[in-house]
């Protein structure tokens, strides 16, 4: 769950054009406007603007350095909490964290699932943790599914984040139910290709929402849906165990088996690694395929979580040698890439060059009894376009190919997760 949020003109535009909240996007400067950016705060993680992904950038900050055993600075964690409204949810940033919450606020399901992983991770936030779920549960649409602004269209990359935030907080997602009686896995699992999707290829993937009524494969649905079927976070304990990601099986198992889904998912993203060892997209401006950083650090934590490390190996080498560019200065990005090093039991202090965790420290509040130094190595390899996860233009083009105007988190999304 990454890093995602690029194209933040293009994202915002869709939206605002459908009259619905401005999309949280990558540490991505808005579209310009007479207001000054707001100040970053000292607790906050990051030099960038973080109207579109303060909250999410945070939360990937703190989860990656409890995974690998610090103890985050308190004015951070306390900057997440004061984050929180009274009703359990989180806005992509609130730059008046002091003053309450407001009719207007624009609540964000991707931002409150982030939210939920870390601050669970942390432990001690109970309260905090019930408000978040509670909250989540209380926009679930009827179909089971979630969007990324509350009461608009279900599509899969929020349903999925919800799902693993939930699993994660203690909840069983086949058990939390719309109030139309439908779980959270049937809200997602009719996001997938299922054994008559051509090409045969794409069967097994995800589509973000169907466009014209066809699903449409896109990677980081796919690696989001993928954890959310194996009702795990982002924080992949490494399994003891490595067998090869295989095809979705057919005749499919996946339409009542959230994790035959999960495991068939996992086999799309396999195949899709397979040729050049990373993930591809095409970005604005561009009329070739580049390579997509984020998503394949999604997919490689994805992987992992499925017990295919062996499938991830590949790309977890690509990954060491082109994304110092990507990840450099962005919380989210060097966050994403801790816990797919984490998943797959690689030393993030020695990846491809660079110590991400001293990097990642570096971008915010010093952990507690840690230095801040950070040894980086800058790569001509790395492509600024091609590090940047396109799930959002994807969403964008098909929010408005359904009407609906309405762009996903995420993966994550995360900066350029």
């Amino acid at each position: 769950m990454n890093v995602r949020r690029s194209a933040a003109a293009l994202a915002a535009s869709a939206v605002l054009c459908a009259g619905a909240a401005p999309a949280a996007l990558a540490d991505t400067a808005p579209p310009a406007s007479p207001s000054a950016p707001p100040v970053i705060p000292s607790g906050l993680f990051g030099k960038n603007d973080p109207t579109y992904d303060g909250v999410w950038r945070q939360s990937f900050a703190l989860l990656a350095q409890h995974t690998v055993g610090l103890e985050p600075a308190p004015q951070a964690v306390d900057w997440l909490l004061g984050q929180q409204c009274a009703n359990g949810g989180f806005a992509s940033f609130r730059a008046e964290a002091g003053t309450a919450c407001a009719e207007t606020t624009m609540f964000d399901t991707n931002a409150t699932a982030a939210a939920l992983q870390a601050l669970k991770a942390l432990g001690g936030q109970d309260a905090a943790v019930t408000k978040a779920v509670d909250w989540l549960k209380s926009v679930q649409n009827e179909d089971g599914g979630w969007a990324y602004v509350p009461g608009s269209p279900s599509e899969a990359n929020s349903t999925a984040l919800v799902i693993s935030a939930l699993a994660v907080a203690g909840e069983k997602p086949a058990e939390v139910k719309s109030k139309a009686g439908k779980s959270a896995y049937e809200g997602l699992l009719p996001f997938q290709l299922g054994c008559s999707a051509e090409p045969a290829a794409d069967r097994g993937a995800f589509a973000y929402q169907p466009v014209d009524g066809k699903l449409l494969a896109n990677a980081d649905a796919t690696a989001a849906a993928t954890l959310a079927g194996l009702g795990k976070g982002a924080a992949v304990v490494p399994s003891t165990t490595d067998t090869s990601a295989a095809p979705l099986a057919c005749p499919s198992a996946g339409a009542a088996d959230p994790a035959a889904a999960a495991q068939g998912a996992a086999g799309y993203l396999a195949a899709a690694l397979e040729k050049d060892g990373h993930l591809t997209a095409v970005t604005p401006g561009a009329d070739q395929p580049m390579p997509d950083t984020g998503n394949t650090a999604d997919a490689v934590i994805a992987l992992a979580a499925a017990g295919h490390k062996q499938s991830a190996a590949g790309a977890l080498e690509w990954l060491k040698g082109n994304s110092a560019q990507w990840s450099k200065g962005s919380p989210a990005g060097l966050g994403t890439l801790i816990l797919a090093a984490h998943a797959t039991g690689t030393d993030p202090k020695s990846f491809g060059g660079t110590d991400l965790v001293a990097a990642l420290n570096a971008t915010g509040p010093a952990p507690q009894g840690t230095d801040t130094s950070a040894t980086t190595v800058d790569s001509d390899k790395d492509k600024p376009s091609g590090g940047q996860s396109v799930w959002w233009i994807i969403g964008a083009g098909a929010a408005a190919g359904v009407g609906i105007g309405i762009l996903l988190s995420g993966r994550r999304k995360k900066n350029q997760l």
